[in-house]
């Protein structure tokens, strides 16, 4: 689960907060998609929940743990993993397989598991014959589905996407997000889906919208959209059998 608590957080170098007094509680297992106009502080609080960034003010419990703290974070269990826009800013090995080892490695999982994990990952992927090509030789669909499988090689249980399908084909969208139903519906993942697209956070059974660094709006996502010219006035995609209700 979760949990968090009057969440406040401002940038160093901002005169205004960009979060402000966030309260949401997300169940284990559930599918949450996080919408908003840019700017509206969903990457902030995506960063907070994987304890990238400590809060100014209030709390962030995974588990039961504080993300922000490392040891506390690794005594609770898998904790958060996390995937975002840019492959290149989580991609740091000279080969596919040693980019899947990377996070198994840290958490010191034990050989049999380890090489089990490396192949499970390397086949689920589709990149079972690229694992010796270097990372920067993969197309951007291809660096993005690596991202995602040493992710979720590390067995992770709750899953944030910041945007991770932002910059990918519609092919490659699709495809990232099989990969995540999948792993969700064998394991119980928590997933927490960052994302600009409509057809995306309609997969989702609830869809949270930020404004300014509050929540504005959280329910069902077919509810949300069905209030179109408002949803488009707070800067979120609504899907195409919803536009028309915007030209009347």
């Amino acid at each position: 689960m979760v949990e968090i608590r009057s969440l406040t957080y401002r940038y160093p170098d901002s005169a205004r907060n960009a979060l402000d007094g966030i309260t949401l509680t997300i169940p284990g297992g559930a599918f949450v998609a996080l919408m908003g106009a840019n700017g509206s502080g969903k990457s902030t609080l995506a960063r907070c929940v994987n304890g990238l960034l400590r809060p100014l003010s209030g709390e962030v419990l995974v588990d039961g743990n504080s993300p922000a703290d490392r040891e506390g974070s690794r005594a609770g269990g898998p904790g958060v993993g996390m995937v975002f826009q840019n492959p290149h800013a989580q991609i740091t090995s000279l080969t596919v397989e040693r980019e899947l080892a990377f996070g198994l490695q840290n958490l010191r999982v034990d050989p049999p598991e380890f090489r089990l994990r490396i192949e499970e990952h390397l086949a689920s992927s589709g990149l079972g014959h690229r694992r010796t090509a270097s990372p920067r030789s993969l197309s951007a669909g291809e660096q993005q589905r690596l991202a995602l499988a040493s992710v979720l090689a590390t067995r992770p249980a709750h899953l944030i996407l910041d945007e991770a399908t932002s910059l990918l084909s519609p092919a490659s969208r699709a495809g990232l997000l099989r990969a995540v139903r999948d792993d969700r519906k064998a394991r119980g993942t928590t997933v927490l889906l960052v994302t600009q697209f409509a057809a995306e956070a309609l997969e989702a059974d609830r869809l949270i919208v930020l404004r300014e660094g509050r929540v504005s709006h959280d329910g069902a996502p077919s509810e949300l959209f069905a209030s179109a010219g408002e949803m488009a006035s707070l800067g979120v995609r609504v899907p195409l059998r919803w536009e028309a209700g915007l030209r009347e």
